[in-house]
């Protein structure tokens, strides 16, 4: 089976939700409607400085999603790109879908002229980790938060 990737359109709301869902439960989240639908507006609003690319499998069904946000640095003139969240349907995985995203987001930061592309992700999640060190360098950075 085939998969090709996109930037999301506003009818894709319906597809999506079951992914974010899927997604936040992933990480034992639950987040208020109302940011849902933000998130979702912003994805589609031009001065935002975000996005969503979708894996849209040969029958029209999405299989996953990445969300990315573009912003400014203090250490480089051009762009940073943060992979913010990626999510791939349980039935999908194991095709390239991950890495397929992984790979557009590069693609866009660099016709963006983008520095660098960023992510992150839980200690324990293995079966990603194992992938991100395929396609970019772990730099040994512990995040904070407040």
């Amino acid at each position: 089976m085939t998969f090709s990737i996109r930037t999301a359109r506003e009818t894709d709301r319906v597809s999506w939700a079951p992914l974010w869902a899927g997604y936040l439960a992933f990480y034992e989240s639950t987040l208020a409607p109302a940011v849902t639908d933000t998130t979702w507006s912003r994805f589609h609003d031009p001065a935002e400085p975000m996005l969503c690319l979708v894996a849209e499998d040969e029958d029209g069904s999405l299989i996953g999603f990445t969300n990315i946000v573009f912003h400014r640095g203090t250490w480089a003139i051009g762009d940073f790109c943060y992979l913010e969240d990626l999510f791939v349907a349980p039935a999908a995985r194991n095709r390239g879908v991950a890495r397929a995203l992984i790979e557009a987001v590069y693609a866009l930061a660099d016709r963006r002229g983008c520095e660098r592309v960023y992510w992150l992700t839980h200690e324990t999640n293995t079966t990603a980790r194992a992938l991100y060190d395929k396609v970019a360098r772990h730099r040994g950075f512990i995040q904070y938060r407040r």
